[in-house]
């Protein structure tokens, strides 16, 4: 049984053969990239918790809480808790140039959610879940029941 995220950690590196990487190598829409799924999984999550219901009914629950304005949003509320650390990596994210863009979003809210799905990443891959968990309580805890 494994006791602990860091166990978990060393199992899953162990059992795909990977060697940590210095998170600073990482580009800004790569954290982005697995930062989306972390913050995706949380929101599904939530919203699972919170009982039972048809599919649809949670896709569309869900949906509203992983926008690209709900993250944008999000991330003006947490620019002041940010860490240092925390900010330079949701800069970097916000600042970089995407090919793409999320259907229904303007570029500022899409630029904004990049770089909190970066931070989101960045998290993750450090396994700081207890900051994860944190800062989106701290960024869209209000919205949850809506």
């Amino acid at each position: 049984m494994v006791e602990s995220i860091k166990e978990l950690d060393l199992k899953f590196r162990e059992t795909f053969g990977l060697k940590e990487v210095d998170l600073k190598t990482y580009s800004p829409l790569t954290l982005a990239y697995i930062g989306d799924a972390v913050y995706e999984m949380v929101i599904r999550s939530l919203v699972v918790e919170q009982g039972n219901a048809p599919v649809n009914k949670l896709h569309k629950r869900s949906s509203r809480l992983a926008k690209a304005k709900t993250q944008a949003e999000a991330a003006v509320k947490l620019l002041e808790v940010f860490t240092e650390e925390e900010m330079a990596v949701y800069k970097r994210g916000r600042n970089t140039r995407s090919h793409t863009m999320a259907k229904n979003a303007d570029m500022m809210d899409y630029r904004m959610a990049t770089g909190f799905e970066a931070v989101m990443g960045y998290l993750h891959l450090k396994q700081d879940y207890g900051r994860i968990i944190e800062l989106i309580q701290l960024g869209i805890g209000d919205r949850l029941g809506e």
